[in-house]
């Protein structure tokens, strides 16, 4: 898939997949949702009103308020392609939170998915 069609899937419709595919897995929507606030610095109600807009990825990262500086920590393969590997600065972040999903989805423990 080309970068600008990645960039303009809406968070909207990926987030449900998220939630789906943690959800399976015995964990919950509010460690996802706390694993995403993490990464992105939203609140509570910052998140949901993302999840509720019409925003595309690319914007969904734009508009976060505080992209966490441990980010960086993240490691390991998303989709056959190491994340701290990856150039382009909003593929990275989209993969860093691809990567925190499936480390929820593998039950991993949160102080270790939220680098503590």
């Amino acid at each position: 898939m080309r970068l600008d069609k990645v960039f303009a899937i809406k968070f909207a419709s990926l987030y449900p997949l998220y939630v789906r595919k943690v959800e399976s897995k015995g964990r919950s929507k509010e460690e996802l949702d706390q694993v995403i606030r993490w990464l992105t610095g939203y609140s509570p109600k910052g998140l949901q009103q993302q999840i509720g807009s019409d925003n595309d990825l690319q914007a969904f990262f734009a508009q976060a308020p505080a992209f966490n500086p441990n980010a960086s920590s993240i490691k390991g393969v998303v989709c056959g392609v190491r994340v701290e590997e990856i150039e382009d600065p909003l593929m990275r972040k989209i993969r860093y939170l691809d990567k925190l999903v499936d480390e929820l989805a593998k039950g991993k423990a949160m102080d270790k998915i939220l680098r503590e």
